[in-house]
Formats: C-alpha cells, structure tokens, sequence
C-alpha cells in the first residue's frame, strides 16, 4: 500500500472514497457537525436524512460509507468513538476503514485531515496515526494464497486549507511513520512464515539478506562454531531437530559518532512442540509464532538503519527448532551455558530461555553494551496477567524502562511493568546447577522467567519485554484486538523499541 500527502481537499480528488472522522453523538437531536458539511454537499444532501434518521452514531470504528450521486466515488465516515480522542483512537479508525472497504471495488483513498487533527491532536500526530492505522490495518500475509480479495492500494492524507501550510513538516513525520510501520510489517511477514520454511538456517539467510540490503555486516554462528563458544543452551534445545541452531548477528554502526550501544536480543524458536515435555495439540499451530521476538529484532534493525538512528544497535537472534527424537535434550538435563553458567532443566518446554541464556551472555561479553532489550514469546503466563493486548516489561534501569513506556503509549504498543524482587530471584536457584529452568509451584511466571535471565546479562542495564500475549493476534480475539493488528503475526515490539531508538537519543 502506497500513504502520501496532498495539499487540496479529500473531497476535490479523484478517488473512489473519501474518508471523515466524527465523533460519538451523544444527544439524539444533535444537529450534523459543522465539520460535516462539506460531506453532507457532496452526497446531496443525504448525509443530514441520515444523520436525523441515526442510520449512524459515530460509535469508535463504526463505518458508514455512502455513494456520490455526482458519479466521484464514495464519502466514508468512521466513528471515533466519545471524547477525548487520542492517536491510538485514530490509528483504529484508519484500519477500520481500510479492512470495510476491502473486496468493495476501492483501490484509492482519501482521509480529510481536518477531521482527525482535532480536539488537542496536533496536525502531525495526526498524519502518523491515519498513515500508521491504514498501512497496519490493511496488511495481509498472502505469501502462500493464489489470489487476494482486492483491498485498497493507495491512500492519500488530505491536508486541505487547515494544514497546506505544514505540508514540509508534514512530510518528514510521514517518511519517518511510514519507515516504521513498513518494517513493522516485514516482521510480521517473517513471524507468519511456516515452520516447513521459516527453520533457523532460513532465518539466518534472511538475515544475511536484510544486511546487504542494507549494507550491515552479519555473522552466522552454525553448530559446530556453537559447540566452541560453549553455547550449550541453543545446542541442548536445538538438537531434537534436524534442523540445527543457529545464532545470528546483524549490526547496525549507528548514525552518531559517539552514539550507545544497544543490544537487541530476540528468541526465535521456529517450531515449539515443547520438546519431550510435548504439548498439547489444541494451539500448538500457532507455535510457529514462537520466533517473533527474533523477528522483531530484524524489523527493529531495519527501523534503525533506515532512519538513521543515533545509537549503534547489535540485533541478536537466538534460532532453534524444539522437538522431541533421540536426540532432545531432556527434563533433568544440565547444560553449560556460554558464560560458564550451568542450567538445570525441569521442563523441556521452557526452552526461550535456555537460548536467550547464551544470545545475552554473547551479548554482553562481545558488544559491552550501554543497554540490552530482550524480547520473547516466553511465557503463557504474561497472557494470564495481562491478557493479548499489553506485553510484560521487567526492567533493571530506571531511564531505559521510562523511556520503553513512554514509547509504547507512543505508538499503540503498550507495556505493563512487573516488578523484579529477590524472592523471585532466590526461587531459581537449583539443587545441581546454577539455575533452574522452572519452578514448583508454577507461580508468577513472568517474573520467574526474568529472573532467569537476569545473570546473563553480567549486571547491564537490562529490559526484558515478554510478548507472549500481543505478538500475534487470535481468531477467537479478534473481536477485541486494536483494528491494526489484524489476524496472525503483529510484528509487536518493532514500532516501539524504534521509537525509544529514536527519541532516546533527544
């Protein structure tokens, strides 16, 4: 999908829809908005019979699309909900339209900016969410289907005689928003590829394709260089497959001479049956979205290089497929880390953290980074406390886990913060080996899995982000998932770990 600007009038082009935003009603005898008329003309006068006649209420994501009697295309109006609107509001409002008008004969769009940069939203956040919510909302993964349903392939922000006069700004907030939202969607290209493809070496060569791309060195560490660097973690929970581990580095120089170092480490389990301690069935499909968080460090690296961002950013992914065969590492194992570190293993299916133990001790024994981010599908229990929509953040350092929230309420890509004690970390200590990989009784799971991994990142500054909820959206909760992120892979975390890139660095 292609977002631009232009300065005339939504309602002057020539596109098959044009799109204004207005809120809830809440009296009956409300009269059209003022902010209306323009529509209300341009569909002879239909718009004030059906707003008396409350064929529509402005009720958040509500579409209501109308024909031209003049022959040029169509008026859509969408809801945004009761006051006070807010850019995540908008973003929704964007998607919506974008998702009714699909298979509906509309390939070109425009959203009347004057409509939405309104109550206190300024004109540029404005432009970042109708640019963010259309591209995010319309994304479809039809990689492997032979034929689409035919959606909208252009959409244009219509900047009108309220806001020509910032169109250079304007500009630059919409290169910078749709940076973030296209690489947002190649994660979550890479997360919704099966796992008969998307096995650690294809994550590996995407990875070595992206660097040239970009012109970022990459290095592959296969099983044999595994086996010298010790990283017994990757090779235990890889080993049931014939698909070997892999551990990938992609590094991005930064765009300031005297910018930080951040390291940025993904899990990227292929496939996780759980390994001996199996699965049940019922979900396990949707176990091919277990690499997200080293997806999501691909598309955050992308961001980065592509905007130029300050910090020199190092994007690790910890690869390996989990299943069981003769070769599956099993429950009472002990594997040496690559810090030397020993991990006792109780439950084969808590395998994340077994590979992200050797990615952050590589980390921050190669790299001695300012500041590490993880990010992982890692527990089942970050979804029991939050739910699908919020991700879990365990954060070390004040500044860096501020600085994590504020960009999540930024960008629509929210963050819960859990708080990390010592009980926690007594309770991972083992009987036979430096750690253990689970605890008895099965109690605050996302916290144990922090605590976890807390020594592995050799006391740096350190934000674990737990995505086990929001990385991919499901068919049952769709209902009451954000409008822009549609069925499947979210690419949840790139958007935001970006924007802390970026604005960290005022």
């Amino acid at each position: 999908m292609k977002v631009v600007l232009e300065r005339r009038e939504a309602l002057v082009g020539a596109y098959d829809a044009s799109v204004s935003g207005f809120f809830e009603r809440t009296d009956k005898d409300e009269p059209l908005p003022r902010l209306l008329q323009a529509e209300d003309a341009a569909v002879g006068g239909t718009l004030t019979h059906a707003w008396k006649a409350r064929d529509f209420k402005g009720k958040a994501k509500e579409v209501t699309v109308l024909v031209r009697p003049d022959g040029r295309g169509r008026v859509a109006l969408v809801g945004l909900g009761r006051r006070p609107l807010t850019p995540d509001g908008i973003r929704e409002a964007a998607a919506a339209v974008v998702q009714k008008l699909k298979g509906r004969g509309v390939r070109t769009l425009s959203f009347r900016l004057a409509t939405f940069a309104v109550e206190g939203i300024p004109g540029d956040e404005a432009v970042r969410a109708l640019a963010a919510g259309a591209l995010l909302g319309g994304y479809e993964f039809l990689r492997y289907k032979s034929s689409g349903d035919g959606g909208v392939e252009e959409v244009t922000i219509a900047l009108g005689a309220e806001h020509s006069r910032e169109e250079g700004s304007l500009r630059r907030v919409l290169d910078q928003e749709l940076l973030l939202a296209e690489s947002c969607l190649f994660s979550r290209d890479l997360a919704n590829t099966p796992p008969n493809t998307a096995t650690p070496e294809w994550l590996a060569e995407e990875t070595r394709r992206l660097g040239r791309e970009l012109g970022l060195k990459v290095q592959v560490f296969d099983e044999k260089k595994l086996a010298e660097m010790n990283c017994g973690g990757l090779l235990a929970v890889g080993g049931g497959s014939v698909h070997p581990p892999r551990l990938v580095v992609i590094e991005y120089p930064g765009g300031a001479r005297s910018g930080k170092t951040v390291c940025v480490v993904g899990k990227g389990i292929t496939f996780d049956s759980g390994g001996i301690s199996l699965k049940p069935s019922s979900g396990m499909a949707d176990m091919k979205f277990d690499k997200s968080g080293a997806c999501a460090v691909l598309g955050i690296v992308r961001a980065a290089a592509r905007l130029k961002a300050p910090p020199r950013v190092i994007g690790i992914l910890a690869c390996a497929e989990n299943l069981p065969s003769g070769s599956a590492y099993r429950p009472s194992d002990v594997v040496r880390t690559h810090n030397g570190m020993t991990i006792e293993v109780l439950d084969t299916d808590a395998e994340g953290r077994v590979v992200l133990a050797d990615a952050l001790a590589y980390a921050v024994e190669r790299y001695h980074p300012d500041e590490v981010i993880d990010l992982a599908t890692l527990t089942g229990a970050a979804v029991v406390a939050l739910g699908e929509y919020l991700g879990v953040l365990i954060g070390t350092e004040e500044t860096l886990a501020e600085g994590l929230e504020r960009a999540g309420r930024s960008v629509g890509e929210r963050v819960w913060r859990l708080p990390l004690t010592d009980p926690h970390r007594e309770m991972v200590r083992s009987d036979v080996a430096d750690v253990r990989n689970i605890v008895e009784p099965r109690v605050a799971g996302s916290l144990i899995g922090a605590a976890f991994l807390e020594p592995f990142v050799g006391g740096r500054p350190w934000a674990h982000l737990d995505i086990a909820g929001p990385a991919w959206s499901r068919k049952g909760s769709l209902k009451w998932a954000p409008a822009y992120q549609p069925l499947g892979a979210t690419g949840f975390g790139v958007r935001l770990v970006a924007r802390y890139l970026l604005d960290g660095a005022k």
